[in-house]
């Protein structure tokens, strides 16, 4: 499976640039680690059944909107509609309630190619890393059971993927 380095590398580059200092919470490491780590369960992934390049850009761009305060206009301008369009869909909407937030989201990355679908798994399996320290036992549980959610919405885009977070879950504490 081949995929573009010259458009991960501009994409990477727009992305690094976007979030500047921005860290990993918990970490300290660049918040690009996290983006590069969700690009690579993606490219882990690719077995010719999907375009890798979009989905490897849906990676890299995905909380820059979010996270970063990036237009999806300029999105469209800087790498098109398609992928606008993914990231978009990956943002959660401040304007819906916090309990309606994630049916929401599932509902618009399922409006989505199956690409974004492989980006909102690959983002919660790298996600679902050790908790940090500070979090109770009761935001764990919930962030595994939203990870559950998320696995049964979305695990029919990819049995790796699926397979993947079920394992990261199933590891989670």
């Amino acid at each position: 499976m081949s995929w573009n380095q010259d458009l991960f590398k501009r994409t990477l580059d727009f992305a690094a640039k976007v979030h500047g200092a921005q860290q990993v919470p918990g970490s300290g490491a660049p918040y690009v680690v996290h983006l590069v780590k969700v690009a690579t369960e993606v490219l882990r992934a690719a077995d010719g059944s999907f375009d890798v390049d979009f989905a490897m850009q849906c990676a890299l761009l995905h909380d820059c909107v979010e996270d970063a305060g990036v237009k999806v206009e300029t999105l469209h301008l800087e790498f098109g509609s398609r992928v606008a369009n993914g990231v978009h869909a990956l943002t959660k909407d401040d304007a819906v309630s916090k309990p309606e937030r994630m049916a929401d989201s599932l509902r618009r990355i399922r409006a989505q190619p199956r690409e974004v679908w492989l980006v909102k798994l690959a983002d919660r399996i790298t996600n679902l890393e050790p908790a940090p320290a500070h979090w109770a036992a009761e935001k764990r549980a919930a962030y595994r059971a939203e990870a559950q959610v998320i696995a049964d919405a979305l695990g029919e885009a990819h049995a790796g993927l699926a397979a993947r977070i079920r394992e990261k879950i199933a590891a989670y504490a």
